[in-house]
């Protein structure tokens, strides 16, 4: 299948005619609660020749490139200025994305440059929030009553243990469920259960509707009665966004006129300056 999907990204480049930066493996299969027939979600990031830019209808120009969904495979991409500026957000999806540990393709600077920048400039309060909703949504969807939707448990795990890995300022989200497990979750009866759900989830079992896990649940509503009455304040990153244009350019110089694919990094600047940031403001607010 690998070798199957890069096939598919460089038919994109053909095609499109456009170059592929980055791309990799998103949902179930990145964050390790796949099963043996869980779709391929394909995650991909292209820059499209200088001159493409430079036009003045650019804002109505399409900024993505989605392939017709299949049995088993989900392919689509974003331009680098649109991911760029959903970085500027601290978009997570894209966070996951340049975390994934199942990566297709990584060629030129702009994956490294990002991730460099995302330690710095992430903001935990818009991470939070995403990850918050998520989770109150799919818990309010499927885990409601004695019967629920057994496999919609990690879809609301994930969620939960992300908002508590903000909240304990360990860094950027990572995108696996194993890590988020390991560094957040202290009860070792909620770890018995949670590790009991995930090796039925990739033994095949199908995880339909069936009896709510109480040790999961529990924990699971505790854990958003925590949340909603609590105060919060988090230190907000702060990306000046010639930061990112900085990178864009770097790409575009790197892609088609320098045409490397393997390129040394140099530190972007801040402020003029191979320094960090400086320091963030705080902001506060509540979960509820």
């Amino acid at each position: 299948m690998i070798e199957e999907i890069r096939q598919i990204l460089s038919t994109i480049e053909k095609d499109e005619e456009v170059k592929i930066l980055y791309a990799c493996e998103s949902g179930s299969r990145a964050w390790g609660f796949a099963s043996a027939d869980s779709d391929y979600d394909v995650r991909f990031i292209y820059l499209r020749p200088k001159e493409w830019y430079l036009s003045i209808d650019l804002e109505r120009k399409r900024d993505v490139i989605e392939l017709p969904v299949t049995s088993n495979l989900d392919v689509n991409g974003w331009d680098l200025r649109k991911a760029l500026l959903l970085f500027l957000q601290s978009n997570p999806p894209l966070l996951e994305w340049l975390g994934s540990p199942i990566i297709y393709l990584e060629k030129y600077s702009a994956a490294a440059r990002m991730r460099e920048l995302a330690e710095r400039c992430y903001s935990p309060i818009a991470c939070q929030y995403h990850y918050y909703k998520m989770a109150k949504g799919n818990y309010r969807e499927y885990l409601q009553g004695e019967q629920v939707w057994v496999k919609k448990y990690f879809y609301v795990l994930r969620p939960v243990l992300a908002v508590i890995w903000l909240e304990r300022e360990m860094g950027v989200v990572p995108t696996e469920f194993s890590r988020l497990v390991e560094g957040v979750v202290e009860s070792e009866q909620v770890k018995v259960a949670i590790d009991g759900l995930l090796a039925e989830k990739r033994s095949g079992n199908e995880l339909d509707y069936g009896p709510r896990i109480p040790v999961i649940s529990e924990f699971l509503e505790r854990e958003f009665e925590r949340m909603e009455a609590s105060e919060f304040e988090r230190r907000l990153g702060r990306c000046p966004g010639e930061r990112l244009n900085e990178l864009f350019r770097i790409a575009l110089d790197e892609v088609w006129c320098r045409g490397l694919t393997d390129v040394t990094l140099q530190p972007l600047r801040w402020n003029g300056l191979s320094s960090s940031p400086n320091e963030a403001p705080k902001q506060s607010g509540r979960l509820g």
